[in-house]
C-alpha cells in the first residue's frame, strides 16, 4: 500500500510561500492561503515557478483566500510565510487549524515563533536566505540563495520523542523535494544570526534606495558597526550563542561575503517603503531597541534607525 502524502497548509503565501508550495507539491498535498489575484491566476493557469529552484507549472495547488473557506481538516504541517507584522493576526484567524498541527515559521525577524507557540503545540523555526519575487500574478521566481534552509524545533531541539519524529519527518520532506536544508539544534541562534544581516542593511537599503552591495560604502561603516555592536550585546543578554566570536568578526563576514552574495538585490523592506506598506522594523532593529531597554543596554543606533523607519511609514514615503 503506497505511503500517504503529508498534507501541508501555507498561510500568508506571497512569493516565499508560493515558491515553497510549488516545490513541496511534488511529494505532499499542498493548500495555500493567498491573495485573491494569485488564487485566480493559479486556478486559471496553474502555479508557475522560475529560477534557481527549477522551472515548474503546478496545477494541483488548492487555494483559499480566507479562514472561512478552509475545510474541516487536520494538516500535518502549517507553514507560515506571512510578514512578521501579520503573525499575530494570522494566528488569531487560523487558531483552529494551528491547535492541531505542527507549525513552521519561515519568516523574517525575531519573535515570530514565540507568538506562534501560543497557538500551536509544536513550532519549528526556520531561516530562508533566498531572494524570492513575482514575475506576475501566480508566477514566482527565485533569483538567488546564499545559504541552505536552516530549521529546528523552537526554542530548542529538546522535544519529546513524538515531537522529534515530526521534525525529522519534516526535514525528510524538504530533502525529498530537493530543498537544500540543514538541521539546527539551536534555531534561536540561527534566527538571530540571519537577523544580523537584516538589522545591518535592510533599513539602510530602504532609506538610501540602494541595493545591498552598495552598503559597503565607508561612510556607512560607523553606523553598521553601531547596529551590530548593540545587537551582540543584546544577544548576549538574551543567552543567544552567535557563531561569531565578536562583532568585528561578523562585520568582516558581512563585508567580505554577504554584501557580495546578495549583490544587486534590494531587501523586502525597500519594496515595503516604496509601496506604502508597514515594514518589519519592529521585529528587527526595533526588537533590539526594546529588548536592550529591558536589560538596561543603550541602543542609540538601533533606536534611531527604528524611529526613522517609523517616520517613513507614517509619511507614506513622501521623501521618495
Amino acid at each position: 500500500m503506497p505511503e500517504k502524502s503529508p498534507s501541508v497548509l501555507i498561510l500568508g503565501a506571497g512569493a516565499v510561500g508560493l515558491s515553497f508550495a510549488a516545490v513541496l507539491s511534488g511529494h505532499s498535498e499542498v493548500s495555500v492561503v493567498c491573495r485573491e489575484k494569485h488564487a485566480k491566476a493559479i486556478y486559471e493557469k496553474g502555479l508557475e515557478l522560475s529560477g534557481i529552484w527549477g522551472e515548474h507549472l503546478i496545477r494541483e495547488i488548492i487555494c483559499y483566500t480566507s479562514p472561512d473557506m478552509l475545510p474541516e481538516k487536520n494538516y500535518n504541517y502549517t507553514i507560515i510565510t506571512a510578514k512578521g507584522t501579520d503573525t499575530e493576526n494570522i494566528c488569531n484567524e487560523y487558531s483552529k487549524v494551528l491547535r492541531d498541527t505542527t507549525a513552521v515559521s519561515f519568516q523574517n525577524g525575531i519573535g515570530n515563533e514565540d507568538i506562534i507557540g501560543r497557538y500551536s503545540p509544536l513550532v519549528i523555526g526556520g531561516t530562508v536566505s533566498t531572494n524570492f519575487g513575482f514575475v506576475s500574478d501566480g508566477h514566482v521566481i527565485i533569483n538567488s540563495q546564499s545559504d541552505p534552509v536552516k530549521t529546528g524545533i523552537y526554542p530548542d531541539i529538546q522535544g519529546s520523542s513524538k515531537e522529534t519524529d515530526k521534525f525529522i519527518s519534516f526535514i525528510a520532506l524538504l530533502k525529498k523535494c530537493g530543498i537544500e536544508v540543514r538541521e539546527s539544534d539551536d534555531i534561536r541562534a540561527e534566527i538571530w544570526s540571519k537577523s544580523l544581516l537584516n538589522i545591518a542593511v535592510n533599513p539602510l537599503a530602504a532609506i538610501l534606495k540602494a541595493p545591498i552591495k552598495k552598503l559597503g560604502d565607508d561612510d556607512l561603516k560607523e553606523t553598521i558597526s553601531g547596529l551590530i555592536n548593540e545587537t551582540f550585546l543584546v544577544a548576549e543578554a538574551e543567552g543567544i550563542d552567535l557563531p561569531w566570536e565578536d562583532p568585528d568578526s561578523y562585520i568582516s563576514y558581512l563585508k567580505n561575503y554577504q554584501l557580495n552574495a546578495f549583490g544587486d538585490v534590494y531587501p523586502s523592506m525597500y519594496y515595503d517603503i516604496i509601496s506604502g506598506k508597514r515594514t518589519e522594523i519592529d521585529l528587527l532593529n526595533g526588537y533590539i531597541s526594546k529588548t536592550g531597554h529591558k536589560y538596561g543596554i543603550d541602543t542609540p543606533y538601533n533606536t534611531c534607525i527604528t524611529n526613522l523607519m517609523h517616520c517613513f511609514e507614517k509619511s507614506r514615503r513622501i521623501l521618495f
